[in-house]
Formats: structure tokens, C-alpha cells, sequence
């Protein structure tokens, strides 16, 4: 299953850099994540500090 980042994100982009495939993108006062694109590697939780990015 695809992450998805819940509204906790504060937009800090920490997790951008992290995604191996480039899935994570800013969006409206939130990151957000192409589902088609990632591959629940679990990166972008790992350094997250408000716990945003889960499994969907």
C-alpha cells in the first residue's frame, strides 16, 4: 500500500528529500505523495517529526 500524509504535516520537507523515487511533492499547506509513484519503502516516515506519512 502506497504512504499518504495526513494534515499533522507541517510542511517541512524533510521527507521530499528522503523518497528514493521522487513520489513526495509540496501541495497546498501540505506535502503530498503519488500513490502510483511510491513503492512503501517507509523512508519519509522514518524522518518525519510529526508522524504524517502512514500507510494508506
Amino acid at each position: 500500500m502506497p504512504y499518504v500524509i495526513s494534515d499533522e504535516c507541517i510542511a517541512c520537507g524533510i521527507c521530499e528529500s528522503e523518497c528514493p523515487v521522487n513520489a513526495i511533492s509540496e501541495g497546498e499547506g501540505k506535502y503530498v505523495i503519488d500513490g502510483d509513484a511510491c513503492i512503501s519503502c517507509g523512508s519519509c516516515a522514518g524522518v518525519c517529526p510529526v508522524g504524517a506519512p502512514a500507510e494508506a
